[in-house]
């Protein structure tokens, strides 16, 4: 449950800019009220040396690539790719057991939690037994999920993933894409487990739907999910690769994003994952159309995957948030900072996702509480009465920042200091962190140690 407080901070990122003595009132997992220029009341949780912030949602995760981190850098006998990458996550996931799958999971939480993150999306595609029987309970590892969120305290947006196909062109699922496999009555059922899980949650959950992409999927089961579930969030995989780009053009006639454009519509409920492989044109509509671009740049130069077109993007009034994918590394600090130095590689200059005279580090923090709370369908992002109480302190008094002004430390803490200087998470007023560590980091961590010892076994 929430906990009722009065946090006073120092300093604190309001709408309008950064401000001094700030007491935000919370209750109910909400804020209810902030006041500026405050001293502190007998009461007050004081957060000295701190500054006060809300907290991003981390917009797609897939946690059981988590426990494969390590794993997949020993250069093959051919060169390596996204495709080579993918044979062996598919060999992985066949070994994993509910149990493993939910101990993984809350660990990611912890993980993103302590990075300063207050919610994530899990975009949740494996949902059968190895070889692809279905479980009892065709939801049972969406439950596993919801069940880590409950331990963890994060807020959770449940995306269970409708994957029917192996390829572009309704390829036969092969493999370890069996534990993917679902056409759309399957796929119901697997929705209404995962909703009776999330309604288990505290309310500040969310249940919406991810068509994987239009390789794994055929475009009328993309209008029809649009359809079955209209009030959630909707998520897919876009262009994320060259290859993938071809297959489907070859299919449909028409580039992904393009088809998916004027072929089902992207609207502010849709986040289009990735798009690394997009024209100038594809980037300006999607921009217009008000669908979040969800970005992913640790997992996207790991996987060579290519490079957004930031900057126009951003010229456009695209809206885009980050998430961590592959949960390869999880740290917010390094998310934003990979996504402003692809841009610096791309254009051979330097601060570029910002306007003149204008903070890096603040606008893309600002965008991505933005695009974070869209993606999500999550009434957060900002310090303001009547949002979630989702909110970060971050550490003012870390050498990294030292010498530094009020408005350079979100700069300060991307571009140097990283994710050590995150000291307090809530998420929906749930206080998760202190100290820098998640409230139940220990006996999460020693289970996932536990389980991880028995998937060694298995390798």
């Amino acid at each position: 449950m929430p906990s009722d407080a009065v946090l006073q901070a120092d300093h604190a990122l309001t709408p309008s800019g950064w401000a001094r003595d700030v007491r935000a009132t919370l209750a109910g997992g909400r804020i209810v009220a902030v006041e500026a220029g405050a001293p502190a009341r007998p009461g007050d949780l004081r957060l000295p040396g701190r500054a006060l912030l809300p907290a991003p949602a981390n917009l797609h995760s897939h946690a059981f690539q988590r426990a494969m981190a390590g794993m997949t850098a020993r250069r093959g006998p051919e060169p390596d790719s996204f495709w080579t990458w993918r044979r062996l996550m598919y060999r992985f996931l066949d070994l994993l057991t509910p149990q493993q799958i939910e101990a993984i999971a809350a660990l990611v939480q912890i993980e993103m939690l302590e990075a300063g993150y207050a919610a994530s999306a899990e975009f949740h595609y494996v949902h059968h037994q190895p070889g692809g029987a279905p479980y009892a309970d065709r939801g049972e590892l969406a439950q596993r999920i919801a069940a880590a969120a409950a331990d963890s305290g994060i807020g959770l947006t449940l995306l269970p993933v409708l994957y029917s196909h192996g390829g572009a062109g309704a390829q036969p699922l092969a493999g370890g894409q069996l534990r993917f496999g679902n056409e759309l009555d399957g796929f119901a059922a697997v929705m209404e487990s995962a909703a009776r899980a999330v309604a288990a949650l505290p309310d500040d959950a969310r249940l919406g739907a991810a068509p994987h992409s239009l390789r794994a999927t055929r475009p009328e089961q993309l209008r029809a999910v649009a359809e079955a579930w209209p009030d959630g969030p909707l998520h897919i995989h876009a262009a994320e690769q060259v290859a993938e780009v071809e297959q489907v053009e070859a299919w449909l006639g028409a580039r992904p994003v393009a088809f998916l454009l004027d072929g089902v519509g992207m609207d502010a409920r849709w986040c289009l994952i990735h798009c690394t492989q997009m024209t100038h044109d594809e980037t300006a509509r999607i921009a217009a159309s008000g669908a979040v671009a969800g970005l992913c740049p640790i997992t996207e130069s790991d996987l060579g995957d290519g490079i957004f077109e930031g900057d126009a993007f951003r010229r456009a009034g695209g809206a885009f948030g980050v998430g961590s994918d592959s949960d390869i590394r999880i740290t917010l600090a390094d998310e934003l900072r990979t996504l402003e130095y692809s841009q610096r590689l791309a254009h051979r200059a330097r601060n570029v996702l910002a306007e003149p005279g204008a903070s890096v580090g603040e606008t893309l923090y600002r965008a991505a509480l933005a695009g974070g709370a869209q993606a999500l369908g999550r009434a957060s992002g900002a310090l303001a009465p009547g949002m979630l109480a989702d909110l970060v302190a971050i550490d003012v008094e870390d050498v990294a920042l030292a010498p530094l002004t009020p408005d350079q430390w979100i700069d300060g803490w991307i571009f140097a200091a990283g994710d050590r200087v995150v000291r307090e998470v809530w998420s929906a007023g749930r206080h998760v962190v202190t100290g820098g560590r998640h409230v139940r980091r220990a006996p999460i961590e020693a289970r996932y140690r536990a389980e991880m010892a028995a998937l060694s076994a298995a390798l």
